[in-house]
């Protein structure tokens, strides 16, 4: 029986132009996502048959398919909702006055400002070795938002910290649209930054009590 399914897109596929146009958004929703879905279920299959029968040969390979292809469904399922058009209050920065200064504090306190941020982040993103994702993460040891860099779509990311807003790099994110330019993608996607979802992130994460203690 699977376990994860492909979420619904919060949006048509035309809904985020001209950042990205609709058959983006198709390509990347109904084929790469479901297909980190469908990794993701095959590999726990197969794990369930290497418990029964007792054959752990192929562990080491399962293990690491079943977290790349988990890890890209999670990513996937927080970047679709990480967008909104413009029309419908997405880009610009957090501010107050749309009920997310907590978030606007934390991102000043954390970076020194939301330029530093923007700055940060788009870099991180931009200059992703190949194929990864510029993630903003809440850390739970210092309650502080840190920007990370993460290879293909789980390497180089501290142990318990919690994504809240991500860019995929990824060339099948931007290619058809925007070719090899993938700073001018990454750009692009301030403008359709949906800061209501991640400030809902950033309170659920915050609001979780971290089980590792100094």
């Amino acid at each position: 029986m699977a376990i994860y399914t492909l979420p619904e897109l919060p949006y048509d596929y035309a809904a985020l132009e001209p950042v990205i146009n609709p058959q983006i958004i198709e390509l990347h929703h109904d084929k790469h996502h479901a297909a980190y879905v469908k990794g993701a279920n095959d590999t726990l299959e197969q794990l369930e048959e290497a418990r029964d029968k007792d054959q752990w040969g192929a562990v080491n390979g399962l293990e690491k398919n079943l977290a790349f292809h988990l890890s890209g469904h999670i990513l996937h399922s927080i970047y679709w909702n990480n967008m909104n058009s413009p029309k419908d209050g997405g880009g610009g920065e957090p501010l107050a006055a749309d009920g997310v200064g907590e978030l606007a504090d934390a991102i000043t306190e954390s970076f020194g400002s939301f330029a530093k941020f923007k700055a940060q982040l788009t870099k991180a993103s931009a200059t992703t070795q190949g194929s990864g994702w510029g993630v903003l993460a809440y850390e739970p040891i210092s309650g502080r938002l840190i920007v990370e860099q993460v290879y293909d779509h789980q390497g180089n990311v501290g142990q318990g910290s919690v994504p809240i807003l991500v860019f995929d790099a990824w060339e099948h994110a931007f290619y058809l649209q925007y070719k090899n330019q993938k700073v001018d993608f990454i750009e692009a996607m301030w403008q359709v930054v949906n800061w209501q979802d991640v400030n809902k992130r950033y309170q659920s994460a915050k609001a979780s009590v971290p089980l590792i203690s100094f």
